[in-house]
């Protein structure tokens, strides 16, 4: 059962971004007062990224027990270890090389350096997915406490796009071809996968995301709206910047940066 989208709206794009940071920090310290340890599924983009940047700079990050962190990530560019087009390099720079993680516990989409196949590489990730999940989990995939998400224009989430036979798979992490964004072949968490996270928060700022944040926000189908199947089983967030939000329907969004 999947929980029924809430909506707030910020000012600009640097204001979401620090909103953001300040509520993963809260929410990854109330689920490591409850349960010891959090789980928390990272974006990239340029929202995801600056929220990444905003956790480190504030003091507040402190509040974390990064040791008792699990980082994995939605999806990856197919890419080798270091490639700046990689969405793990942009949240080492960020934030992740600035906190005192676990190594172990970061969880990284390897690349084509790694000598696998991006199907290989697709089955390693759900095979480490398995390993961290519990029996109270009821699935092959940690119930995520935090799972982010951007968006593109397309209504694309992670690495599923429109249309692509991703969508319809059914396993926790695939291989994606012919992406319509270079580069071509990419590795995603599938719709599965993300729907077993406690909260998902999808993000998005920009007049271009306005459409189809309107549609994924809609009674849309998830094959020609992937942002539309982007629902966490608790709670599901579209954490928006005025511009993104300015088609949705009058009165469905909370604002809170006046």
């Amino acid at each position: 059962m999947s929980s029924v989208p809430n909506v707030v709206v910020h000012r600009d794009a640097e204001v979401l971004a620090n909103a953001v940071a300040a509520r993963i920090i809260t929410r990854l310290v109330d689920a490591q007062a409850a349960k010891g340890s959090a789980h928390l599924v990272l974006t990239g983009g340029t929202v995801g990224i600056a929220t990444l940047a905003a956790i480190a700079a504030t003091p507040a990050r402190d509040a974390v027990d990064w040791r008792r962190l699990d980082v994995w990530w939605g999806d990856e560019r197919f890419l080798p270890t270091g490639d700046p087009e990689r969405n793990e390099t942009g949240a080492r720079a960020a934030l992740l090389d600035h906190v005192d993680l676990d190594p172990s516990r970061v969880h990284v989409m390897l690349g084509p350096d790694s000598g696998l196949s991006a199907e290989e590489s697709a089955d390693a990730y759900a095979t480490e997915l398995a390993k961290a999940a519990r029996p109270e989990d009821h699935g092959p995939v940690p119930s995520f406490d935090v799972l982010l998400l951007g968006m593109g224009p397309d209504s694309h989430v992670a690495s599923l796009f429109p249309g692509m036979p991703a969508l319809y798979d059914t396993r926790p992490v695939v291989s994606v071809h012919g992406s319509p964004k270079p580069p071509p072949t990419r590795i995603s968490l599938t719709l599965p996968a993300i729907q077993a996270a406690r909260e998902v928060w999808v993000v998005a700022s920009g007049q271009e995301k306005a459409g189809a944040v309107r549609l994924a926000l809609a009674d849309s189908g998830p094959v020609q709206v992937p942002a539309a199947g982007a629902r966490g089983r608790s709670r599901t967030l579209f954490l928006l910047d005025r511009a993104s939000a300015a088609k949705i329907p009058p009165g469905l969004g909370r604002i809170a940066s006046p």
